[in-house]
């Protein structure tokens, strides 16, 4: 059986392989392409009639005539789409919507998913992955067994008469088509439960006595359920090997693997697991890894979306310049804006990504437009806050499961600082080396920072709180955030986060410990690797 599928498998995609290839040697033809095409397809629209859709002939008279917009200066024709007009930003009725966690303000939004969309991005993105992986491990068996989807907790709902929603991972598995499941666990019923931790004990029970061969989840939830799994079936040693024993990789995605793969080295040790990040969002499946080893991903770019990458500088100006795929600059953060076959038009979508190379185009994910510190000009970004810790935990044998970060601000006579809460799946040998790596790790990474922390003129030493384990997902749990695609927000200009985590541990009684880093002081910081 196994012989014949894998026979069938590699003929449907070697064809893919040879798709990509040309993207990745014709960047600018395939862009073009998936250009043309949506603007064809959205002149017949509301907003393409309004925009002039009918005169747009180049790139530069699209960006003339559609200025960029967030999520909340788009959302008045997504209303209209939720409430069953037609043709409002794609042809036809959409009757599909993925409701986002909404990870960087408390708003969910609603994501129009029409039928091409699946198909033609999120869907053939996928088959493309298995495409690379396949090409990239001609021995593989994952056809052999399944591949364990941790997707979300929401179950399809009515928005009204004419659309239903649910979180990503729910909306493509009610679309799939039906042969994907004799490859995917865990049922259906089980996949689309709302109550996450039931759920998470279902999920576990089922797939017990699964020959699960790859995995597709968010590291932070992964755990989660191998946590369960090793409750229900204790191990000589907490080795995933002995419960899925052709366990061979994990498709990983939406938040930084870094801060994990220690952790995943240990449950899976060997090198018989691969690890392969992808970039796959409600709005759209942009990029996966496509050679094992490397956090650089490469951009897809014939599925259906098309990409400018607009300045930090500019990022609020609704008509700011923006570059193609070809004009783009390497080690350069940009905040990426989409145009896609879902009806998104110059939509920021709130990432903000850097090239890292050309030819194929790779990038790697630099963190939110709305998550980062920046309140007294340090412009610490999530990638290094990620990798500072990385390399904290790195130098005193820590793992950290969770954190979150936010500034102090000036008070008379006191200089302002950075404040976090850190939560460890394994502490460190010594949590004041600790924190002193993570403060001198971002000076490192960080010249902005370093330049406020010297001699803590302006920023003083940053402050720790180190918080019991259990202590986030208590937290995401109140906030109804419980789920394979809700994330804990890493960094933030304001203190709600850290003051809502606070409140919590005041009010569960739950004991933790206060550290502030050493102050500035004559010493040789060496740079980071990597």
């Amino acid at each position: 059986m196994w012989g014949i599928i894998a026979r069938l498998a590699k003929q449907v995609y070697k064809k893919r392989i040879a798709a990509i290839e040309f993207q990745m040697q014709h960047p600018d033809i395939a862009q073009e392409k998936v250009f043309y095409y949506l603007i064809n397809k959205g002149k017949h629209t509301h907003f393409g009639k309004e925009h002039d859709f009918y005169n747009i002939k180049t790139i530069e008279d699209f960006q003339k005539k559609v200025p960029i917009r967030r999520y909340e200066a788009l959302y008045p024709y997504i209303e209209r789409v939720l409430l069953g007009e037609k043709d409002v930003l794609w042809p036809g009725k959409v009757e599909w919507f993925a409701k986002s966690s909404g990870t960087t303000n408390d708003r969910s939004k609603f994501i129009p998913i029409t039928q091409e969309s699946l198909e033609m991005n999120h869907y053939l993105a996928g088959k493309d992955m298995i495409a690379v992986y396949i090409y990239n491990r001609p021995g593989t068996k994952i056809f052999s067994g399944k591949v364990l989807s941790i997707g979300g907790s929401h179950e399809i709902s009515r928005y009204s008469n004419h659309a239903r929603y649910g979180d990503l991972s729910a909306v493509l598995i009610e679309n799939m088509p039906w042969f994907y499941n004799l490859f995917r666990a865990p049922a259906k019923e089980i996949a689309l439960m709302a109550e996450w931790e039931a759920k998470i004990e279902q999920m576990a029970r089922a797939t017990l006595e699964e020959n699960i061969t790859g995995i597709a989840g968010v590291p932070t939830w992964t755990i989660v359920l191998i946590n369960k799994l090793f409750e229900l079936c204790p191990c000589k040693e907490r080795n995933l090997f002995e419960i899925w024993p052709h366990l061979e990789v994990f498709f990983h995605g939406a938040v930084n693997f870094d801060p994990y793969r220690a952790e995943f080295e240990k449950l899976c040790p060997g090198d018989q697991m691969r690890y392969m990040e992808i970039y796959n969002a409600s709005e759209g499946y942009f990029a996966f890894e496509h050679a094992f080893g490397r956090r650089d991903m490469m951009l897809l770019l014939s599925h259906g979306v098309f990409y400018e990458f607009l300045p930090l500088s500019e990022l609020d100006n609704p008509l700011g310049k923006t570059y193609t795929i070809t004009e783009v600059e390497l080690n350069k953060p940009y905040a990426m804006v989409i145009s896609t076959n879902g009806g998104l038009w110059r939509y920021l979508i709130g990432d903000t990504v850097v090239f890292t190379d050309k030819y194929p185009y790779t990038i790697r994910i630099a963190g939110r437009t709305r998550h980062y510190l920046n309140a007294f000009g340090e412009e610490v970004m999530v990638e290094n806050a990620e990798r500072a810790i990385t390399l904290a935990c790195e130098a005193t044998g820590a793992q950290v499961s969770d954190f979150t970060a936010a500034p102090i601000y000036f008070q008379e006579g006191k200089n302002a600082g950075h404040e976090w809460i850190i939560e460890f799946s394994t502490p460190p040998d010594d949590y004041q080396r600790f924190l002193d790596t993570l403060d001198d790790m971002l000076k490192v990474l960080n010249s902005d920072y370093e330049a406020k922390r010297y001699k803590d003129i302006a920023l003083k030493p940053p402050i720790a709180h180190f918080v019991p384990h259990g202590t986030f997902y208590e937290w995401m749990k109140r906030r109804g955030k419980l789920g394979g695609q809700n994330k804990v927000p890493r960094l933030s200009n304001d203190r709600k986060y850290v003051e809502s985590i606070l409140s919590l541990l005041k009010e569960l009684q739950l004991p933790y410990h206060t550290l502030q880093a050493t102050a500035a002081k004559d010493k040789n910081i060496m740079p980071a690797s990597g």
